[in-house]
């Protein structure tokens, strides 16, 4: 799907700056990260998120929850029912996205909590996937309360399509708690 158009192309990275704050074009958002905070040994179901300069890959929608795909510089794709992500160490297609029926361990991109809504999968652990080293890294929608994530990065709906717009594929996603 093409997405809408976008706002003119900027080069800067978002920063993840603490638990509770990033920054993208000189401005600060609130975010969630990992319940457990940050890490620089991301493992599987430690809920930390990892430290690092992470690309953006693509992103993806509910088409059920937008008139049309998201304005982004971004590769976008529809999530639907069956769209899973393998988050089993043991799989060859552990950290890849999948369709249901799947056998191996996995996480829904259809969540009726609002979370998956939007989710832009994070450059972390896929090229190649590193079983055990952390899985579904995405950047996605934040808890009304920005409760902890499972090691992802979120933010509320307005701020995500704020920034969403604004990003394309030579965007990266940095987390580096402290600058």
């Amino acid at each position: 799907m093409k997405p809408r158009k976008q706002m003119a192309s900027i080069m800067a990275d978002i920063c993840v700056i603490s638990e509770r704050e990033l920054t993208f074009q000189g401005k600060t958002y609130r975010c969630a990260v990992g319940k457990a905070g940050f890490t620089r040994n991301k493992q599987e179901g430690d809920n930390a998120t990892p430290i690092g300069r992470f690309a953006l890959r693509e992103c993806w929608f509910r088409p059920d929850k937008f008139d049309m795909p998201p304005a982004t510089g971004l590769p976008v794709r529809p999530i639907h029912k069956d769209d899973v992500w393998c988050d089993d160490p043991k799989s060859p297609e552990y950290n890849l996205h999948q369709k249901e029926p799947f056998m191996a361990s996995h996480e829904k991109l259809w969540r009726e909590d609002g979370r998956y809504d939007l989710i832009v999968p994070m450059g972390y652990n896929d090229d190649p996937p590193i079983a055990g080293k952390g899985s579904a890294i995405f950047w996605h929608i934040a808890a009304d309360d920005y409760r902890g994530t499972e090691g992802c990065v979120a933010l509320s709906m307005p701020d995500f399509l704020e920034i969403l717009a604004q990003v394309d594929e030579k965007t990266h996603l940095c987390v580096q708690p402290g600058k």
